[in-house]
C-alpha cells in the first residue's frame, strides 16, 4: 500500500497499531519485520518499549496521533498497520479514556497476585455488568483497569467503541483483509509453530534478563506468557504451543468481531492490488 501510493505520487509512512511490536525484543513471537525487510519505507511505533513497561492504549492513541500528525508534515500519507481492535480504533475515532490513578491501580494489582483474578472479576460483575461482558474472566490487567476506574467515581469504563463513531480525523480511509475461517485457522496454527522453530524460546530466555517477567503486559502477551511457562518446567512444548494456538484463535475472533462493527472499511481478499486500493476515494 505504501509503494502504490509512493507510486502514484505521494510518499507514504508506516504507523505500527500492533500492541505487542511496541516492544524492544519481541520479534519472533509477533511477526515484526526486521529492518531488512522494510523496503526502504519509514516504519514508526516499533520497539519504542523496554518489556517492563506498560502498554497504555491512552498512551498509545497520543503517541500514533503525534506521529501521524508529523508524517503529515512531510506531505506523506500514513498508513495505519496492526491488528490490536483498541488501539486502531483509539486512532480512527473520537475516543476520551478515563484518568489513571497509580495508588488505587498498585493496590487492585496487589490483591490481583494474592487473590487472583476471579474475586476482582466477580467484584466487577456486580458493579459493572456491562463492561464485565466485554472482557476475558482471566485477563487480569483489564479487570484491574475497570475497577480502577469505578474506583475514581466513573460509572463504568466507557472506553469502547461508540455505536455512532466520529472520525478523529477527515481523510480517514480503512481497508481490511479477510480470509475465511477454514483457510485461516490452518494458518494461524502454522504460524505458531512457526514461531517456536524460529527461536521463540531462545527469544524470551533473553528478555527474561531484561525483566520481562517484572511487566505489566509483555509478559502477557500470547506466546511470550505459554514460553515462559515451558520455561519454568509448568507446560511441555506441546502443551505450550497448543495453548498458544487456542489463545490466537480465540483473539482472531475477537478481532473479526471487532473490525465487523466498522461501516466503512473497504473488505478485500490477501494479495489485493494495492494500486487499486490507494486510488479508493472511500
Amino acid at each position: 500500500m505504501a509503494e502504490a501510493l509512493s507510486a502514484g505520487g505521494t510518499a507514504a509512512e508506516i504507523v505500527n497499531a500492533d500492541a505487542m511490536q511496541l516492544y524492544r525484543g519481541m520479534d519472533v513471537g509477533t511477526a515484526k519485520l526486521p529492518p531488512s525487510g522494510r523496503r526502504g519505507i519509514p516504519h514508526h511505533l516499533l520497539d519504542v518499549l523496554e518489556v517492563t513497561d506498560d502498554a497504555a492504549v491512552a498512551w498509545y492513541q497520543g503517541a500514533a496521533r503525534r506521529a501521524i500528525g508529523e508524517v503529515h508534515a512531510r506531505g506523506a500519507d500514513a498508513v495505519l498497520v496492526g491488528g490490536s481492535g483498541l488501539y486502531v480504533s483509539s486512532v480512527l475515532y473520537d475516543f476520551r479514556f478515563p484518568p489513571r490513578d497509580a495508588a488505587v491501580r498498585a493496590a487492585l494489582e496487589a490483591e490481583l497476585d494474592a487473590v487472583g483474578p476471579a474475586a476482582l472479576f466477580a467484584r466487577l460483575r456486580d458493579a459493572d455488568p456491562a463492561t464485565a461482558q466485554r472482557i476475558d474472566p482471566r485477563n487480569g490487567r483489564r479487570i484491574v483497569r475497570a475497577l480502577e476506574v469505578l474506583a475514581q467515581g466513573a460509572a463504568t469504563h466507557g472506553a469502547v467503541l461508540p455505536d455512532e463513531p466520529e472520525a478523529w480525523h477527515p481523510d480517514i480511509r480503512v481497508i481490511g483483509v479477510r480470509v475465511e475461517r477454514a483457510e485461516l485457522v490452518p494458518r494461524l496454527d502454522a504460524r505458531v509453530q512457526r514461531m517456536w522453530r524460529a527461536g521463540l524460546l531462545d527469544e524470551v530466555r533473553a528478555l527474561r534478563e531484561r525483566g520481562l517477567e517484572r511487566g505489566t503486559t509483555a509478559p502477557r502477551a500470547i506466546g511470550y506468557a505459554q514460553a515462559l511457562a515451558q520455561l519454568r518446567g509448568e507446560r511441555t512444548e506441546a502443551e505450550a504451543v497448543a495453548e498458544t494456538q487456542a489463545l490466537t484463535r480465540r483473539y482472531a475472533r475477537r478481532q473479526v468481531s471487532w473490525f465487523a462493527r466498522y461501516s466503512d472499511v473497504r473488505w478485500t481478499a490477501p494479495g489485493a492490488d494495492a494500486a487499486v486500493l490507494a486510488d479508493w476515494d472511500g
